[in-house]
């Protein structure tokens, strides 16, 4: 049986790849997309990988993961430190959540070291680029006894 899988993004992230490319890396969302799309598939994920500025887009999108019983996986960006709106959609989430960042929020400045989302996630992946996704996919797998 195909699991459902979603990969959400937050705001500017559609602007991977030109936005500080010294903090963010030159790969873009594009690049994200094809990469998860090929781990998913090796994982035999259905996947829904999707980016928005509009945080009810992304709380929408979670209410359809919630009635899909679809893992997520999320880099929320900036809602990640203001939105209780997102963070209540997660909370009704049953299965797991990961969380990535790419940058490593830990060791940037004050407004963006602490996570709300983090508070929900089972796993929180930060500072290891774009490849976390890969990392954010995979470790979702093992989140569901699948490996």
């Amino acid at each position: 049986m195909t699991r459902k899988l979603f990969v959400l993004n937050g705001p500017n992230l559609n602007m991977l790849g030109q936005r500080e490319p010294e903090l963010y890396g030159s790969a873009t969302l594009d690049d994200v997309r094809q990469e998860c799309v090929r781990v998913a598939d090796e994982l035999d994920f259905d996947l829904f990988f999707a980016q928005t500025n509009a945080e009810h887009e992304i709380i929408a999108w979670l209410h359809d993961a919630y009635r899909q019983e679809a893992t997520v996986v999320i880099n929320p960006a900036g809602f990640s430190f203001r939105s209780i709106p997102v963070l209540d959609a997660l909370r009704m989430l049953r299965t797991p959540v990961v969380e990535i960042h790419i940058t490593n929020i830990h060791a940037r400045d004050e407004a963006h070291r602490n996570s709300l989302v983090s508070s929900v996630a089972r796993t929180v992946i930060a500072g290891a680029g774009v490849y976390g996704y890969e990392l954010a996919i995979r470790a979702a797998n093992r989140l569901t006894g699948a490996d």
